[in-house]
């Protein structure tokens, strides 16, 4: 029997199972369509997307922009409906900006990608001796596990993966899938059923017996995954996946690129109980170092720009808004001075997040930064700061401790303290 690395679980493993167990299963009849979102609302479900921005995205050109300054840059700020000024390349999002807020004093000091990236994923900096858990899989062990009418992953990771569920176990690892909802080697086959059938059998009496034997919890994990990536094949809820059901105007309301019918998805994934959906802002490099202002208004900003308005509008229509909390960012900020290819650096000592939805008191901007971008005024956040503001929006208790493999007691969201002005 093959024993799984209980720090983490790769996509090509997962699908190794789900190809496996694809030909043990009869052919099912899925539903034509999702059914109704109704009775998920009426549960109020809680879930979180995060939209997540890899290489670092300029955020003083888009949230926290610096007219008059040296470090200001080519564009102009705008009003919205929030109490706050935005980029004039985020038109659609300034109408919505009252469901949002903007977090403009983050201070997070690591400014390398792959050390930022898992940061602000666990509010944990790297450390040689343990694996922390990405958020999303602490909001699948929290919230997840005990949805028991969930029958799909209750982490799922759209366009790519960030970190893995560390000590927590690889059944709460993220679950990637394209931005289309395909999941590779998911389709049924009817070939030889009986047969493989009673391989399936005969493989759920060994793992039992081994899960007996008291050998550790890998093999306790196998079987679980082995049990979801049957899940995936027998579900009505793989209904979810299908984004191409959507209307053709609202699939282009959100945008029809990678990233827009991402969002598209996670809010199909929301409805049927999903509760932390990772969506990959693919519009293009957010890594800037050259030529940051024709990249952001012809390509980044006009995508991110629809698919962020389309969201909150489409949620807040469906009354899904006050219980799906919007995070977006990305690993670090980037320099107030541009640099000689009229580009932007990596820096993580002043740069901005985006939070909403989630019954949050939402349309402001906390913290500031000077004039010139550089220094904060006032109080900073680290990322577990954010992270415990998201927990408490989730309804996930602050005080929860979790154990390393090693025994090490490790606090959620690393202790951090939720932002007063946004949860009253």
């Amino acid at each position: 029997m093959t024993i799984l690395n209980p720090y983490g679980m790769t996509r090509r493993h997962f699908m190794k199972h789900v190809a496996g167990a694809a030909t043990a299963i009869p052919t099912m009849h899925f539903l034509s369509h999702l059914e109704a979102n109704a009775n998920q609302v009426k549960k109020q479900q809680k879930a979180c997307i995060l939209i997540w921005m890899p290489g670092g995205p300029p955020t003083i050109d888009i949230w926290d922009l610096k007219p008059g300054s040296k470090n200001g840059g080519e564009f102009k700020p705008i009003s919205t409906q929030g109490d706050m000024q935005i980029s004039e390349h985020m038109p659609a999002t300034a109408k919505v900006m009252g469901d949002l807020s903007l977090i403009r004093s983050m201070s997070t000091r690591e400014a390398d990608h792959a050390r930022g990236t898992y940061y602000m994923h666990s509010a944990y900096v790297p450390n040689p001796t343990v694996v922390h858990p990405t958020f999303g899989s602490v909001v699948s062990y929290e919230l997840g596990s005990r949805r028991k009418e969930l029958e799909i992953p209750s982490f799922i990771s759209i366009g790519g993966s960030r970190g893995s569920a560390g000590f927590l176990g690889m059944s709460h690892s993220p679950f990637v899938v394209s931005s289309d909802g395909t999941i590779q080697n998911a389709k049924v086959d009817t070939s030889e059923q009986q047969r493989l059938a009673q391989r399936l059998d005969m493989l759920q009496v060994l793992e039992s017996g081994f899960i007996k034997s008291k050998r550790g919890e890998s093999a306790s994990s196998h079987k679980d995954i082995y049990k979801k990536a049957v899940n995936l094949m027998t579900s009505k809820q793989m209904e979810a996946f299908k984004v191409d059901q959507e209307p053709a105007a609202l699939k282009e309301a959100y945008g029809t690129g990678n990233f827009g019918q991402g969002l598209l998805l996670a809010r199909r994934l929301v409805e049927v109980g999903v509760p932390f959906i990772e969506v990959s802002a693919s519009v293009g490099s957010w890594d800037l170092h050259q030529g940051v202002f024709d990249s952001l208004k012809n390509r980044n900003l006009p995508q991110l720009d629809k698919g962020i308005s389309a969201l909150v509008t489409d949620l807040k229509q469906r009354a899904m808004l006050d219980d799906v909390t919007i995070v977006c960012m990305g690993e670090f900020g980037r320099t107030p001075r541009i640099n000689q290819n009229v580009g932007r650096d990596h820096w993580a000592a002043s740069w901005t997040a985006v939070v909403g939805g989630g019954g949050l008191n939402n349309g402001q901007a906390i913290g500031k930064t000077d004039s010139d971008g550089i220094g904060i005024e006032g109080k900073s956040y680290l990322p577990g700061d954010l992270w415990a503001t998201v927990a408490h929006s989730l309804g996930i208790p602050l005080d929860i401790v979790h154990t390393s493999k090693r025994g090490r007691p490790m606090k959620l969201a690393n202790g951090g303290t939720p932002i007063k002005e946004l949860i009253g």
